[in-house]
């Protein structure tokens, strides 16, 4: 009996569990193939910030090795994203020109960071705090440079400040609202938060509304509405994410606010499915 060809697209935790759990329930049924576009073995990115810290190294955040894929007959590839999903033919084609045939399709794209459209935003050093390459991107940065910028007073925006202290540079949080962490602190423990980090050399702009990241080719400046500035050599933005859902889109699969799926996490197309940040049930 010939298997059935499962694609997953996207080898974040979110797919990788489906995966792990699909395996328990029946092993031997799909011929199971993940592409990711990052050039890693599946690893836990909510630990980013320990290695950002240089509390944890790379190696130490994997939770599937590459053994892990071979031993489960698992095929990976990696560094090339999903460009294009032909659902008629059931095929889907990857940046470097792979092509894949699937019978079920399982999308976990996951979501992107939330980067201001001011202007300067696409200027070279100004970056989002999302997986490996951005933490290699901060720790470049702090070996050649003093001064960086965080926009986001929220839990990713603060851990990205600590890490970058830690690492010797000089970081001003840019927040737009008068309180750190507002979705997890009242009033009075964002006080004591702010006052605890700010002893410890992390500088604070509070209701500050960012209106142009300045600069020739690299940034060197963040303006601000009220036409206040602060020099920088790093914008880090940590002001939200948006769920990826474009390649669905293209492919002609319903999307609102994410990808649509019901509760068995499938699409309006019932050979496709969709698990996790890239969802909306």
């Amino acid at each position: 009996m010939t298997k059935e060809k499962l694609v997953l697209i996207g080898n974040g935790m979110s797919g990788i569990i489906t995966i792990e759990e699909l395996l328990k329930l029946a092993p031997e049924q799909y011929d199971i193939t993940v592409i990711g576009a990052e050039p890693h073995a599946n690893y836990n990115r909510i630990m980013l910030s320990p290695v950002l810290a240089g509390e944890k190294t790379i190696e130490d955040i994997i939770l599937n090795d590459l053994d892990w894929y071979k031993d489960n007959g698992i095929t990976l590839k990696t560094g090339s994203p999903v460009t294009g999903i032909d659902r008629v033919a059931r095929r889907l084609v990857t940046e470097d020109g792979d092509e894949f045939e699937y019978n079920r399709l399982l999308m976990a794209t996951g979501s992107n960071p939330f980067i201001i459209p001011v202007p300067g935003h696409d200027k070279e050093g100004v970056i989002g705090f999302r997986d490996i390459a951005d933490v290699d991107a901060m720790l470049a940065t702090s070996k050649s440079y003093k001064k960086a910028v965080v926009i986001g007073g929220g839990l990713l925006g603060l851990e990205a400040a600590n890490g970058l202290m830690k690492n010797g540079m000089e970081v001003t949080v840019v927040h737009l609202l008068d309180s750190l962490m507002e979705r997890q602190l009242d009033k009075p423990a964002s006080a004591l938060l702010k006052a605890s980090l700010e002893e410890r050399g992390m500088t604070f702009l509070m209701e500050a509304q960012t209106s142009e990241i300045t600069g020739i080719g690299r940034v060197q400046g963040v303006k601000f509405s009220d036409g206040s500035e602060v020099e920088t050599d790093l914008v880090v933005m940590a002001v939200g994410i948006r769920p990826s859902m474009t390649l669905a889109e293209q492919a002609g699969i319903h999307c609102e606010r994410g990808v649509v799926v019901n509760d068995t996490m499938q699409t309006y197309d019932p050979s496709i499915y969709a698990v996790g940040e890239c969802v909306q049930h």
